[in-house]
C-alpha cells in the first residue's frame, strides 16, 4: 500500500489523490501541511527535506517521491500502463508536455489570483497582480482552447496524466470569482473532466 502525506485540499496533492482514485489504488492518507502542521518535523522532514506536500511512500520498492507531477507519473507508470499507454513513448510525452506547461507556465499566472482572492482579506488584496494575473491566464488558455482543436484531451485521444495537472488548475479557475473570457472547446472538456467521479471527490473541495 502506499502511503501519501498532505492535506486534501492543497491543488497538488490534489493531483496524486485523483490520479490514485482513478486506478482504483488503496492507500494510507497522512494529513500534513497548512493546518495539520507535520512537514517541519523531523520524520517528515527526512522523507521531503523540502519541507513540502505532498510526499509519497511506497514500501514495497523502498521508495520515496516529492513532487506532485512526479508522484503521478510514477503511479501511472506503475500501476496504469493499461489506462494511459505510458510504454508508447509519443502518448506519454503529450500528456507530460501538458503536465510540465502548468507547472512552468499556468500555475505561476494563477497563483497571484489564487493567493489574492482566496487567502488574503479582501482590504489587503493586491488588484494589480489579479489583473495582471488573469490576462496571463486568458493568453495561456488561449493556448489550450488552440490544442483541443485536435484532440479531445490533453492526454491525447483519451484522458490521461496531462489532464490531471490541467484539471486541478482549471478547477481553481473556474472557482474562482472573476470574470473568464468563454472558451467553447476548453469548457467541454472541463465538462468531461469535472464529471469524473474521482474528480468530485478528489478535487471539488472548497478552495483553500
Amino acid at each position: 500500500m502506499l502511503t501519501i502525506w498532505g492535506r486534501e485540499n492543497s491543488t497538488n496533492v490534489k493531483k496524486v489523490l485523483w490520479c490514485a482514485a482513478e486506478l482504483d489504488l488503496a492507500f494510507n492518507l497522512i494529513q500534513a501541511g497548512g493546518q495539520y502542521g507535520k512537514i517541519k518535523e523531523p520524520l517528515f522532514l527526512s522523507l521531503n527535506p523540502n519541507g513540502l506536500v505532498p510526499c509519497m511512500q511506497d514500501d514495497e520498492n523502498d521508495l520515496v517521491l516529492w513532487e506532485s507531477n512526479t508522484i503521478v507519473r510514477y503511479i501511472a507508470a506503475r500501476f496504469g500502463q493499461d489506462t494511459w499507454l505510458l510504454n508508447d513513448a509519443a502518448t506519454r510525452a503529450q500528456s507530460e508536455k501538458w503536465m510540465d506547461w502548468t507547472l512552468s507556465s499556468l500555475a505561476p499566472a494563477l497563483t497571484p489570483v489564487f493567493i489574492n482572492l482566496v487567502r488574503t482579506p479582501a482590504k489587503l488584496r493586491d488588484s494589480a497582480a489579479v489583473a495582471a494575473g488573469i490576462e496571463a491566464c486568458e493568453r495561456l488558455l488561449d493556448i489550450a482552447e488552440t490544442a483541443l482543436e485536435k484532440k479531445s484531451w490533453f492526454s491525447g485521444n483519451d484522458f490521461g496524466i496531462g489532464d490531471i495537472s490541467m484539471g486541478c488548475l482549471a478547477y481553481n479557475w473556474f472557482s474562482l470569482a472573476i470574470e473568464r473570457k468563454p472558451r467553447g472547446r476548453f469548457q467541454e472538456w472541463y465538462d468531461g473532466v469535472s464529471s469524473r467521479t474521482a474528480f468530485k471527490t478528489r478535487v471539488m473541495l472548497p478552495l483553500s
